[in-house]
């Protein structure tokens, strides 16, 4: 049985308050929380064990996501009071990954992503390249350094963070063994694993090419990029929900106007005279007041827009305002 880890105990310093309102993973995307779409490609392959190692404001979590029968996944839940780090987190977490001691290969994903890589494809190739140290997502890219450059070569991992043309895409396949090698606290499974465990000979690392839509959120600018991508109809085979269109309990006045691409939650309120889209999401409970105009932002859910609206992220705190 193939289990995975969702990665999602690292803090969203580089998103400023927006990062201090929510945990990364939970940020609204199209008015899902964002593990939504990793728990979704999981389950969309078939993985539906699948742990998730926790932070800051765990409680949150836990009431997005109970566990996740809802989601037709089986989620456990892996707290650290202090921040493990990627392989740190992966090897506290070995019981709920191995619990049978089979050493199967397992799924590691960071919690922030949207992706829509063939998880089956990865581990299938992962199994005929025979006793691998692990196996990462790679996407070639023009600004590979500003990512952590990796070199590939020959379905191989050459080096990381040298030259190269590739990045790492946050998602990799290993076993439990090789995690367990790890230093125990807080640890890089890059860093302190592959990269040093390849340049001693100890063994190889693959490489999983992906060409697809591919974002990560971890500034203002990206996160509202990907809200807008999604809206705009970024290819993603097994979506959490409904990505688009207006929600049948939302209520929109007949003077309003709602010009798409829009995504309209459940029970939001859009009030006379208001103009919503083009590429806006209105989360649910949402209110656009009377006479406002929201375009290329996104309104959290309960949060309140009033005036003009573009290019803005807005919650029940503030504005956030001037985006790229």
């Amino acid at each position: 049985m193939t289990r995975a880890m969702l990665l999602c105990a690292g803090l969203g310093t580089r998103l400023g308050a927006v990062g201090e309102a929510l945990p990364k993973p939970l940020l609204p995307m199209c008015d899902l929380p964002l593990v939504r779409y990793g728990i979704a490609l999981l389950v969309g392959h078939g993985i539906r064990d699948i742990v998730i190692n926790l932070h800051y404001r765990p409680e949150l979590f836990q009431a997005a996501l109970g566990d996740g029968s809802k989601l037709g996944a089986r989620i456990q839940y892996s707290h650290e009071p202090d921040i493990l780090g990627t392989g740190g987190g992966l090897k506290q977490a070995l019981p709920l990954l191995d619990p049978d001691g089979t050493d199967e290969p397992f799924i590691s994903m960071n919690g922030k992503l949207v992706l829509d890589v063939d998880l089956a494809g990865l581990l299938k190739a992962h199994r005929a390249a025979g006793n691998l140290l692990g196996t990462m997502v790679v996407r070639r890219v023009p600004d590979a350094g500003d990512w952590g450059a990796i070199q590939v070569r020959d379905g191989r991992v050459r080096d990381v963070f040298g030259q190269g043309r590739h990045m790492f895409c946050g998602v990799h396949v290993t076993r439990p063994s090789v995690m367990r090698e790890l230093p125990d606290g807080e640890a890089c499974s890059i860093r302190q694993g592959y990269v040093p465990w390849m340049h001693s000979g100890r063994g190889e690392v693959g490489a999983f090419e992906y060409d697809g839509y591919f974002a990560e959120h971890s500034t203002p600018d990206r996160y509202l990029q990907g809200n807008l991508d999604l809206l705009d109809g970024a290819a993603l085979r097994h979506p959490p929900g409904a990505l688009v269109g207006v929600d049948a309990t939302a209520t929109v006045h007949e003077s309003a106007r709602v010009v798409g691409p829009v995504r309209i939650g459940a029970g939001a309120r859009i009030e006379a005279g208001a103009t919503v889209g083009p590429g806006a999401v209105v989360g649910h409970g949402a209110v656009v007041a009377k006479g406002a105009a929201v375009t290329r932002s996104v309104v959290w859910p309960t949060a309140t827009a009033r005036g003009g609206v573009d290019r803005a992220i807005v919650t029940a705190e503030g504005t956030l305002t001037d985006l790229a």
